[in-house]
C-alpha cells in the first residue's frame, strides 16, 4: 500500500470516526404542547372544566397533557393508554399549577432519553393586587422509555440563574440510568420556593 494510499484510508476512517461521533451527540430540539397543536380528548369537564389533549412528541413518543382542579399532570408514551400508566401520569403538585407549552427532547443522536418542561406552582403566601397567588417557577426533567417515565429532576428556575443549563445536564448525568419508584427526584442546584411549593405533602 502506497503513501498516498494510507493518507487516503486515515482519512476515511477519520470521518467515518467523526460522523459516528455526530450521530451519538447529545443534543436538545423542541416541540409544543400548545391547545392548537394537540388532540384534545373527550370534551371539558362541566363539573371543573378538566381537559385532557394528547401531543405529538419526536421519535413516535405522544405527550399526555391532564387538567385537573388547576392542577396538570405531563406524561409520555406510544399511545394515550401507555402515557396514562406511568408514573409520571399520577405525580400531583399539592398547589395548583400549569407547564408551559415548550418541551425540550435531550436526546443521544435521533433517540431522546429525557424531557425539560417549565412549570409555574402557585404560591398562596404570595398574593398578587387582585389576591390571586403569584406563581414560582420550575423545571422538571422527566426520564423517557426504555423503562418507565417519571419526574428524575427538579431545579428552581428563579433561585438559579444557569437553570437551563442545570436541568439539562441533569437529564444528561441521570436520566438514564434513573430507577423509577426507588430513587428520589433530585433537586439541583439551590432550593427555592419553587421546588419547596412543588415538594409540599
Amino acid at each position: 500500500m502506497n503513501l498516498i494510499t494510507r493518507i487516503g484510508l486515515a482519512a476515511l476512517i477519520s470521518c467515518i470516526g467523526l460522523n459516528s461521533a455526530d450521530a451519538q451527540s447529545v443534543g436538545s430540539t423542541y416541540t409544543s404542547t400548545a391547545p392548537k397543536n394537540c388532540r384534545s380528548i373527550g370534551k371539558p369537564s362541566e363539573l371543573d372544566g378538566s381537559t385532557t389533549r394528547l401531543c405529538p412528541g419526536k421519535n413516535g413518543f405522544l405527550v399526555l397533557i391532564a387538567e385537573d382542579d388547576l392542577r396538570e399532570i405531563v406524561s409520555v408514551g406510544r399511545n394515550r393508554k401507555q402515557a396514562a400508566e406511568e408514573p409520571a401520569a399520577k405525580v400531583w403538585f399539592a398547589p395548583f399549577n400549569s407547564s408551559e407549552t415548550t418541551i425540550e427532547w435531550r436526546a443521544m443522536g435521533a433517540k431522546p432519553f429525557a424531557i425539560i418542561q417549565r412549570w409555574h406552582i402557585a404560591d398562596n403566601t404570595d398574593p398578587d393586587k387582585q389576591g390571586r397567588p403569584n406563581t414560582k417557577a420550575m423545571l422538571v426533567v422527566t426520564r423517557l422509555p426504555p423503562g418507565p417515565v417519571c419526574h428524575v429532576a427538579y431545579v428552581d428556575a428563579i433561585a438559579n440563574p444557569t437553570a437551563n443549563e442545570l436541568a439539562r445536564k441533569a437529564a444528561d448525568d441521570f436520566a438514564r440510568s434513573f430507577t423509577c419508584g426507588k430513587d428520589e427526584v433530585k433537586i439541583i442546584g439551590t432550593r427555592g420556593r419553587a421546588v419547596e411549593l412543588a415538594t409540599m405533602r
